[in-house]
């Protein structure tokens, strides 16, 4: 399915925003909300489902925290998340400075965090029992940890020495978290010790020569600005203004050293993308461009560019229970991407008259049946 994404003509995502889209959310718990935030702080919250039961219609807002709105975000938007456990929280930060936790029912922020700096990222875990701790990456070095129970930002990382514009906790185990600066370093933190820092990223996997100036390990030769876990926690992706993406063991911290080829990336902040999840091969959803290209994970091989954006594509986030894209623009629009329909084969004519380069390979069975054999 994810291999014939397409610009769904008979979907529509209900035009709201008035400027630039840098983030979108899908709530984990059914897949059908979504959330937007937008270069003029508006947060827009949209029903994904056909309520209407029609082949044609209109993703429509619920409703938004719009530029009247008391509380709303003062300057851009650059990050919004669902509280992972469900719909009834959601979280957004901004270039204003501050971190809001959102009731979603009365649409009142609960909380309110303020920071020295911008706030470039933030995330809350997704597996998260023992711990309500949101990271936020923010144009201080220091990445900081907000604790929800307690309303409280005391806890600090250090060891970054420029403005941290990626954070990720990962999938896989509920402590480990990982954050991507300007500096040109990943680290992955344990933030129950009191150093923190577990490692931090090597693109040379340590086989630098011992003469070179360059001491400290980078994961890239630019700003990092964008990291994804895959769904299983085990890979960690990182993309920089290198134009170049890697791909990590997350475990052993050892660079795969994959080749994505150039995948140009020129954004001065944090660049959302996203990991396929029930699919095999795993896909990436990386905006480049006005585009979206889609890499095999694994391979790196460049499987498609999705091209229906008039301008720069800042984030896009992928529905896991349809295998559907969602992606956000420069140029104000939320276009979804959905797999195309398989045209059904006519039942007067018999396979083996089909050409057999219109099937895709994925589709292709891949069994026999015992009847061809007997």
């Amino acid at each position: 399915r994810v291999l014939s994404l397409e610009l769904n003509k008979d979907r529509d995502v209900e035009r709201i925003h008035g400027s630039g889209i840098n983030t979108l959310d899908i709530e984990p718990i059914e897949g059908r909300y979504m959330l937007s935030g937008g270069s003029d702080g508006v947060i827009v919250l949209y029903d994904l489902e056909n309520l209407t039961r029609k082949p044609s219609y209109t993703c429509k807002a619920l409703f938004s925290v719009g530029r009247s709105h008391p509380d709303v975000h003062k300057f851009s938007v650059e990050t919004v998340q669902w509280y992972p456990h469900d719909t009834g929280m959601f979280t957004s930060s901004s270039f204003d400075k501050t971190l809001k936790i959102w009731d979603t029912n009365t649409l009142q922020p609960a909380d309110i965090f303020h920071f020295e700096g911008t706030v470039y990222s933030h995330h809350m875990s997704p597996v998260a029992t023992k711990h309500c701790l949101i990271a936020v990456g923010t144009k201080s070095p220091k990445v900081q940890l907000c604790d929800l129970k307690s309303g409280s930002s005391s806890h600090i990382l250090q060891g970054h020495r420029q403005e941290v514009l990626a954070v990720s906790w990962s999938p896989r185990h509920e402590y480990i978290l990982a954050t991507g600066s300007a500096d040109g370093r990943v680290k992955l933190w344990d933030v129950r010790r009191a150093s923190g820092c577990l490692s931090t990223l090597d693109q040379h996997n340590g086989e630098k020569s011992k003469a070179s100036s360059e001491a400290a390990n980078t994961a890239h030769n630019g700003r990092v600005n964008g990291l994804c876990y895959t769904n299983d926690g085990l890979h960690l992706l990182t993309i920089g203004t290198d134009d170049r993406m890697r791909l990590w063991n997350s475990s052993t911290g050892e660079n795969t050293l994959v080749n994505y080829g150039k995948v140009c990336n020129e954004s001065r902040k944090g660049l959302k993308f996203a990991i396929s999840c029930g699919c095999n091969p795993e896909f990436a959803f990386v905006p480049y461009g006005s585009t979206i290209a889609v890499y095999t994970v694994f391979t790196g091989e460049l499987i498609t560019m999705l091209r229906g954006h008039y301008s720069t594509v800042n984030c896009c986030v992928f529905q896991p229970h349809f295998q559907e894209l969602y992606s956000g623009s420069k140029d104000c629009n939320i276009l979804a991407w959905i797999p195309a329909p398989r045209e059904p084969i006519p039942d007067d004519i018999s396979e083996k008259s089909v050409p057999q380069q219109h099937l895709n390979p994925a589709y292709e069975d891949a069994w026999s049946s015992s009847d061809d054999e007997g």
